[in-house]
């Protein structure tokens, strides 16, 4: 399919001067050729659509049907879309204004107890690079609460074993340092010396065949099937330890400021989901000991 222009001038802004990651700005275009292709269907120039074509564009969405937070994600890339030609002269209005984007339902993230952590990295399968490697990945990912497309590229000159920190390039290249604690390390440690790789690491630090990363669907088929092993029997994503990372941080007493910084969350409200996912946890104590509860 071929793009708009007008669409192709936006993603072009957002990788070039809002420095989105590729995943993100590959999302916008997901979102927003349906968009353009109703529109090109109605005759309705896109530098022209008003609000009457983005509900029924919404509402035709709405039916397919999409989940609230697909359909919530939509809006606000429409939102951003029609934000951008409104501010560079390409439309005369922004048929967003009095958008309304739909509720989500507030949907907490998916998260593992403690236990369920340590039973997933207490699973020692028989040595071989392939399984300390992954063991390693595992510990680092908790570690420091990674992204998955983090994990599988960081170079092996980010991460000092002998101070303890990973040094991370996150969404729109932005820079972070995050410790790491012994565990992880010697993990890592374990699966280099394995893997007899000596001298100044160069390279991703998890590399796969031809020395390439491995990838973000080959890491996670791989989770799937130690998490089985491990005997955590629920649906389990990297994401997942990603977000027990941060829960389990603040449920022992870390500041919101500090986790933010270590999850690479550009507005702390990002991170302040996971305040909410405790206080439901301290609801659910409550109602169980409380006399009264």
């Amino acid at each position: 399919m071929t793009s708009h222009p007008l669409l192709v001038e936006f993603l072009d802004h957002l990788r070039v001067e809002r420095k989105l990651a590729r995943n993100s700005v590959a999302a916008y275009g997901s979102d927003l050729r349906p968009y353009v292709a109703f529109l090109a269907k109605r005759g309705v120039p896109v530098a022209e659509s008003g609000p009457g074509d983005l509900s029924e564009f919404l509402w035709e969405r709405r039916s397919a049907p999409l989940k609230p937070a697909s359909l919530y994600r939509l809006a606000e890339s429409l939102r951003q879309f029609h934000r951008f030609l409104k501010t560079e002269g390409r439309a005369l209005s922004d048929p967003t204004v009095s958008l309304v984007s739909p509720k989500t339902g507030d949907r907490l993230p998916k998260v593992l107890s403690v236990d369920e952590v340590n039973r997933l990295l207490a699973h020692a399968p028989s040595p071989t690079v392939r399984t300390l490697r992954f063991k390693a990945m595992l510990e680092l990912l908790y570690a420091a609460g990674l992204r998955v497309s983090e994990l599988v590229n960081v170079p092996a000159a980010s991460v000092d074993l002998t101070v303890g920190y990973v040094r991370v390039f996150g969404k729109g290249g932005k820079e972070r340092v995050v410790p790491i604690n012994r565990r992880a390390i010697h993990a890592i440690r374990v699966y280099l010396e394995f893997a007899k790789r000596a001298g100044p690491l160069d390279g991703p630090l998890f590399a796969g065949r031809k020395g390439k990363p491995l990838s973000r669907v080959a890491f996670w088929q791989e989770l799937k099937k130690w998490a089985r092993a491990a005997g955590v029997n629920r649906p389990l994503s990297p994401h997942v330890l990603r977000h027990s990372f941060a829960t389990h941080l603040l449920r022992g007493g870390a500041d919101l400021r500090v986790v933010q910084e270590m999850l690479g969350h550009a507005d702390i409200s990002t991170t302040q989901i996971y305040t909410h996912l405790d206080g439901a946890a301290i609801k659910k104590a409550h109602r169980r000991f409380h006399p009264r509860g």
